[in-house]
């Protein structure tokens, strides 16, 4: 099992003690967005090179952790062209330097149509789907360049939404260089929690084999709204979705997410716990 961790979930601080600190958990990897885990860089648009990457790197390196997915989150569907352009280019310069992070994998969600990233109906609809193929386009081109996955994240209030959505958008893409980081977590709703295993089914049978890394966290039911917590903490079947993906997806980065460093070592061993348990019939 490669267990990992997002790294700003320990707080953003200087990479060598960051480094130091995730390291002393015993993860194997991590999700590392450098804006919001690592302190005292500049990280705006153009300030990326080959020698920054590699020292990030090495920093992780010297404690056996590898960067297995570079977070670069924006808006592909943001409302302001301008705006959308600079994200589009930001995510563009990660995939330029991911191999001097060790890293395959530069990762976003697809956003929203309101600029804060808050729901929006629309984002369910035609005019989205085709604002967001747009802006996957280019970075597809840009991936199959450099020889780097785009990790897409489905997010049930974003615009690509569930599992059809997500299998749709990576068939009209057409590229071997977008693949999904899977997280089930973020495709359940007030609506569909109870029926949890037929939609990790779903997403397995639509794109089990385009699955690139997998995020672990859990939810708790609160009237008619989810409440996202550290994994272990509340009612996501892992038994079942480890069965499926021991079986489809070997030795996949396991990332956790919402972890809490008050109680992390309780959902490490939760999560170790559940994936070494026999796969369900």
């Amino acid at each position: 099992m490669r267990l990992g961790v997002r790294a700003h979930d320990f707080g953003k601080q200087p990479v060598e003690e960051l480094a130091k600190k995730i390291g002393g958990k015993g993860f194997s990897s991590i999700q590392l967005a450098i804006n919001k885990a690592i302190d005292g860089i500049d990280y705006d648009n153009g300030r990326l090179s080959p020698g920054l990457a590699n020292h990030i790197y090495r920093a992780f390196d010297k404690y056996d952790i590898q960067i297995a997915v570079l977070g670069c989150y924006i808006n592909p569907v943001h409302p302001d062209p301008d705006i959308r352009r600079s994200q589009l280019d930001r995510f563009k310069e990660h995939i330029r330097y991911a191999r001097d992070f060790g890293s395959s994998i530069v990762a976003t969600e697809t956003g929203s149509l309101n600029a804060d990233f808050s729901y929006n109906p629309e984002n369910h609809g035609e005019r989205a789907f085709k604002m967001l193929l747009e802006s996957l386009k280019e970075l597809a081109e840009e991936a199959e360049k450099f020889g780097v996955i785009v990790g897409l994240e489905g997010v049930s209030h974003y615009t690509m939404n569930n599992p059809e959505k997500i299998a749709r958008t990576l068939d009209q893409l057409g590229s071997n260089n977008v693949q999904v980081v899977f997280d089930p977590v973020n495709l359940l709703t007030a609506n569909n929690y109870h029926r949890q295993e037929e939609v990790v089914k779903e997403a397995f049978r639509l794109f089990g084999d385009r699955m690139a890394a997998f995020h672990a966290k859990d939810f708790v039911a609160e009237g008619d709204k989810l409440k996202v917590v550290q994994a272990g903490e509340g009612s996501f079947n892992y038994a079942y979705t480890f069965g499926l993906l021991k079986e489809r997806k070997p030795f996949i980065d396991i990332l956790m997410e919402n972890a809490r460093l008050d109680i992390m070592d309780r959902g490490m061993e939760f999560l170790r716990e559940r994936y070494y348990l026999p796969s369900p019939a």
